[in-house]
């Protein structure tokens, strides 16, 4: 069985910031997809609190997830852009079993 490193990240956007995080998660997504190393990478957003976000990332390993934290899209979407509008990011890494679907 394949073991995957999974990330699931919970962004809390400040309540005047969060239809700006809306707009910008989906560029972020859509580079982090290309990199070598991701499976998958989903962002939802909570019915009832929209100003929280909940991506759930699937990598093949942990460096793939460093790999993807130290990307050139990852500062300047997620660090220079995304994070300064939020109040709060918590990101809590996995060993996955390999399933996805």
């Amino acid at each position: 069985m394949t073991q995957h490193f999974v990330a699931i990240a919970t962004y809390t956007a400040k309540l005047e910031t969060a239809e700006q995080v809306a707009e910008l998660l989906p560029a972020l997504a859509a580079e982090s997809r290309q990199e070598t190393g991701n499976i998958s990478y989903s962002i939802a957003r909570d019915l009832e609190r929209p100003q929280v976000f909940t991506i759930v990332e699937v990598y093949d390993d942990a460096d793939a997830f460093t790999a993807h934290r130290e990307s050139v899209h990852f500062a300047s979407i997620g660090k220079m852009q995304i994070i300064p509008l939020l109040e709060s990011r918590v990101v809590v890494g996995y060993s996955g079993d390999g399933v996805i679907g």
